[in-house]
């Protein structure tokens, strides 16, 4: 019986592959350069509000609030293309039943609406964890074989809606960052699933070029593991994310873990200051810790700091560091045949400022983190997209429609 279960597995896999083989495809169509990351939300309107048309629609959030004007302002700063963060869970909620139809229209005007600014955009299915605020996120969707199919057809019906637009303006990336197989010693399940991610996308649009990624947040060790050959397609771009050294990108985030939101004050580099100055921000962070951490994971706090501090403290530590991403990835780009143009960064970014902390980083900190990262990509031949328009990381506005500094942007317009 297990030999003949695997059997039926096998087959279906192999089914689903040749469905999008039959299906026509061709060299990536889609072509970008410079790019930057929307907002998923900004009011965050919790899931018992989502059958409000007025809460929920125009679809994703952002279009309350920008207009042409906006848009056609980053198409003059120097960006080709946006890429679009479209929050999955509502089309996955039962709250949105009546309004389903129109959430997917919303979604097409919204792409059209960029195109016409002039800029290109990659619509992106961007799954964030469940909460008290909603049912249904990535661990849901990894944990629970039903809802993993409900969101392959919700991504099969999402690539029907975009299947018509110019496949030289519109691409589609399936799922941001899966949340799997972060752990090596586990059995890897994301190739299988992103063959299945692939296929619902490819049988509905044929023409689109699709954005692929590794597991466990889209890093780039895990974009390595991937074999492209298992993709029957050549009209694939592959993404991977770096906010390399997280240390220093995500001071004071208090949704990325135990040690993070301890963290304040760090300069970017490291070496921008004096090595005394340093000292007196560290040993301020250590204090924070013991006054607030729980006392069971104080030590062990302690020590990642100062094991993360080592791991950064010279310019040539911390450029082997953010090296590191760019070159696992041009290697297997190289070992497998992908040309450049074919890979693109899609996140990276330093924050600006945590919701409800007081402390914000220094401008100077942010342009320069861009640029370097910036510089990294284009000198190995791939495309990016800066994370983010709004909010804690935001380039343009910060909080509450208040307007971001304005020397990341600057930075970029200088890239003319």
């Amino acid at each position: 019986m297990a030999l003949l279960t695997a059997m039926i597995k096998t087959l279906m896999a192999a089914l689903l592959v040749l469905t999008a083989l039959a299906l026509p495809g061709q060299a990536a169509s889609f072509s970008v350069k410079r790019g930057l990351n929307l907002d998923q939300w900004t009011t965050w309107p919790s899931e018992d509000k989502w059958g409000d048309r007025q809460a929920i629609l125009p679809y994703p959030e952002w279009r309350k609030f920008l207009g042409d004007d906006d848009l056609e302002a980053l198409k003059g700063a120097g960006f080709d293309f946006l890429r679009m963060p479209v929050d999955p869970s509502p089309f996955l909620s039962g709250e949105t039943l009546a309004l389903r139809d129109e959430l997917y229209a919303s979604v097409l005007d919204s792409v059209r609406m960029i195109n016409r600014a002039g800029l290109k955009v990659i619509v992106d299915m961007h799954l964030i964890p469940s909460g008290s605020s909603r049912k249904i996120g990535m661990g849901e969707v990894m944990d629970d074989p039903k809802v993993f199919e409900a969101y392959v057809e919700m991504v099969r019906k999402m690539a029907r809606t975009l299947a018509d637009e110019d496949p030289r303006q519109v691409a589609f990336e399936p799922m941001n960052e899966p949340v799997v197989d972060c752990d090596s010693d586990v059995t890897s399940l994301w190739p299988e699933r992103q063959q299945k991610l692939f296929a619902a996308a490819r049988s509905s649009a044929t023409k689109l070029t699709l954005i692929l990624t590794g597991a466990c947040y889209s890093n780039a060790a895990s974009l390595a593991k991937i074999d492209p050959k298992v993709i029957p397609d050549d009209n694939i771009i592959w993404t991977f994310h770096s906010y390399d050294p997280f240390l220093l990108t995500h001071q004071g985030a208090t949704w990325a873990g135990d040690f993070i939101p301890y963290v304040t004050g760090l300069p970017y580099p490291l070496t921008a200051v004096p090595r005394a100055q340093l000292d007196v921000t560290l040993d301020t962070i250590r204090a924070r810790i013991k006054a607030e951490a729980p006392w069971t994971r104080q030590s062990g706090l302690l020590a990642y700091l100062d094991e993360q501090v080592a791991s950064m403290d010279t310019d040539e530590k911390l450029r082997e560091m953010m090296d590191a991403p760019f070159t696992k990835v041009e290697a297997w780009a190289k070992a497998n045949g992908i040309k450049p143009q074919n890979i693109t960064l899609g996140e990276f970014g330093m924050i600006l400022q945590e919701y409800g902390n007081a402390y914000v980083m220094p401008a100077k900190y942010r342009a320069a983190y861009v640029r370097d990262m910036v510089a990294r990509a284009e000198a190995h031949g791939f495309s990016w997209s800066v994370w983010s328009y709004g909010g804690a990381f935001g380039i343009v506005d910060a909080f509450d429609r208040e307007k971001a500094e304005p020397d990341v942007m600057e930075m970029i317009k200088s890239l003319h």
